[in-house]
């Protein structure tokens, strides 16, 4: 069985439409998205109906409750704030209670867990950046293998005698032990590679692949600017942070 795993698409359609025509490469059997569908972007309506169509497993990001309503935006940095009060526009009463109602963490079974930061307090949209903040989620994993997105940086932290991590592309998932998988971003990479990141999830391979590829950044980067965001949201783009 083949899961297309992809997370924080941030509303950049050129970016999401060659993840999906990917997956669909790829012939997937079921999609999970892992959340912040939309916000920075400039099409978040486009994103949220691609999303939707797949009907897979949506997990809440941040982003997606701050846009909803649900999240107190005190905290945005400027430019995440105005976003979110333009995307709040664009999208309908329907659209904004879809995205209110998304869960924050979804077991497949007894296959894979699902979320957007953390295990430990989910509700919190903390990071997982450090061995420790890893080993707080990993003693919570009911599951051989967790994927999670929200800092925008692909890494893998595995449990053993201690928490270790590595950057691999190809990441081997055993059932004796756990393991975290941040997928990285579609929409806004931030590891200094502008490529959109996403996994691929092989359970017969027991093997997770992670994957990059090029999509039209000028044309996602203009749209930013038209639409009246700050220009530092599209300009990122070309760079990956």
């Amino acid at each position: 069985m083949k899961f297309g795993i992809y997370s924080d698409i941030h509303a950049n359609l050129e970016a999401l439409e060659v993840v999906l025509a990917e997956f669909e490469r790829e012939q997937v059997d079921h999609f999970i998205c892992l959340g912040d569908i939309v916000g920075y972007g400039a099409n978040p309506s486009e994103c949220l109906e691609l999303v939707r169509e797949r009907e897979g497993i949506t997990i809440a990001g941040n982003h997606d409750f701050a846009i909803s309503g649900k999240l107190n935006i005190d905290f945005f940095n400027s430019y995440a704030k105005e976003a979110v009060l333009w995307t709040r526009q664009q999208l309908s009463r329907e659209q904004l209670q879809y995205l209110r109602d998304l869960d924050l963490v979804h077991e497949w079974g007894d296959t894979l867990t699902a979320v957007h930061g953390t295990l430990n307090f989910p509700e919190m949209f903390d990071y997982i950046q450090t061995s420790y903040d890893a080993h707080l989620s990993l003693e919570l994993l009911n599951n051989p293998v967790c994927f999670l997105g929200h800092s925008h940086v692909p890494v893998t932290f595995k449990q053993g005698p201690t928490v270790t991590f590595s950057m691999e592309s190809e990441i081997e998932i055993e059932t004796d032990s756990k393991t975290l998988v941040n997928i990285g971003s579609v929409g806004q990479p931030r590891d200094e590679n502008p490529r959109s990141s996403f996994c691929i999830y092989d359970t017969d391979l027991k093997k997770v692949f992670i994957r990059r590829m090029d999509y039209d950044i000028d044309k996602a980067a203009g749209k930013i600017i038209e639409a009246g965001l700050p220009e530092i949201l599209g300009e990122r783009l070309k760079y990956g942070r």
